[in-house]
């Protein structure tokens, strides 16, 4: 097995706030291309790389397959993890995968093109846990980080605007390492009537930002919960700010005062995941 098809098994597990002064990696964001290579098939199919990325959707009954492109040594993995293909592979060598992907990506040796997953309606939400809220972050590799650590604390989902977001494809697939498949996410045209309607159904809605009134601990939250986020330099729209019930900043003892925003959507899920009891 070569050091391209080798990583550790996938297990599948049933200033926003804060930052001022570093902006999002500025990323070509075009559908149906990026900088190093496509970020969606044919047809507006998803593309999925990455052990990890892959094999989470060949167990993910409601992802539907077109298309899987492995190497030798990938499709001997997944016979002897007997994980499901679920579709014909078509075996090939890792430089026509770089080629389609470019030679940065670690593809592993698996590519995939899937249908995109249905965007539930904000009215399916269960009322109950955590729901994160994005404005406007556009760093594929910032959202998928989010959505990794969503799905580690349980989120119920993700709610972002069709535009002014990162595709659910490529990058932010492959940084979501498998996530993608185990958290909703919901797209929506405008994100103040989204959380306007999260408050008509009783969410509490706590935007994070530097500049809020009160540090996150020291708010009484309750389920549901919607934390919101805002992208790195920008922080809150001035409308979401207005539309949440709350906005809270998170205090930190050291010099540096601010994080990357998919570090401070981790710290934020630990202490609402703790105040609210949902770490048993």
């Amino acid at each position: 097995m070569s050091d391209r098809d080798r990583e550790p098994r996938f297990r599948r597990v049933s200033r926003p706030w804060g930052a001022r002064k570093a902006g999002d990696r500025k990323r070509p964001q075009g559908r149906g291309s990026s900088r190093n290579g496509r970020e969606t098939g044919a047809d507006g199919l998803t593309i999925l790389y990455g052990w990890h990325t892959v094999t989470a959707a060949l167990v993910n009954p409601r992802r539907t397959i077109r298309k899987l492109l492995l190497t030798e040594n990938a499709a001997r993995r997944l016979a002897d993890e007997n994980i499901e293909m679920r579709v014909a592979p078509e075996i090939v060598r890792p430089d026509a995968i770089d080629q389609r992907l470019g030679p940065d990506a670690v593809h592993q040796g698996l590519l995939a093109e899937a249908e995109p997953l249905p965007s539930p309606g904000i009215d399916t939400l269960p009322q109950e846990g955590i729901v994160l809220v994005l404005d406007q972050i556009t760093d594929p590799h910032n959202v998928g980080a989010i959505m990794r650590s969503a799905a580690a604390f349980a989120v119920k989902a993700i709610v972002t605007t069709a535009r002014h977001s990162p595709e659910a494809t490529g990058v932010l697939a492959k940084s979501a390492s498998g996530a993608l498949e185990l958290v909703p996410l919901v797209l929506v045209q405008n994100l103040a009537r989204a959380l306007a309607e999260l408050n008509d159904r009783d969410f509490m809605t706590v935007g994070l930002d530097s500049a809020g009134s009160e540090d996150l601990t020291a708010i009484r939250l309750r389920q549901p919960l919607a934390l919101v986020l805002g992208a790195e330099g920008r922080g809150l729209r001035q409308l979401t700010r207005e539309t949440c019930s709350a906005v809270a900043r998170l205090d930190m003892p050291g010099e540096i005062k601010s994080l990357n925003v998919s570090n401070a959507a981790v710290l934020a899920l630990y202490i609402g995941a703790s105040r609210l009891g949902l770490m048993r």
